[in-house]
């Protein structure tokens, strides 16, 4: 436990910055997994849209490492070829 202000201090952001990464993670799952469950080109194009803006935030925030990003996106560009 910690003893300190500055440490208690430390501990309510970290606390904080998890429960929104958190947020930010599954949202980013999420529009992942619409790219791959769409149905329609036009709804695979648009989920991709939606899910590459998420990729590019994420990589800038660090919350996914940006060659994990790059990676994941190039597979969805594939994945998004096929369907149409």
């Amino acid at each position: 436990m910690a003893n300190t202000r500055s440490a208690k201090k430390r501990m309510r952001q970290s606390r904080r910055h998890a429960a929104e990464n958190r947020v930010q993670r599954s949202a980013l799952r999420t529009a992942i997994r619409k790219v791959r469950s769409a149905t329609t080109p036009a709804k695979t194009r648009t989920a991709l849209l939606v899910a590459e803006r998420l990729l590019d935030r994420a990589a800038r925030k660090r919350l996914v490492h940006p060659n994990t990003a790059a990676r994941q996106k190039s597979r969805l560009h594939k994945l998004a070829r096929q369907k149409s």
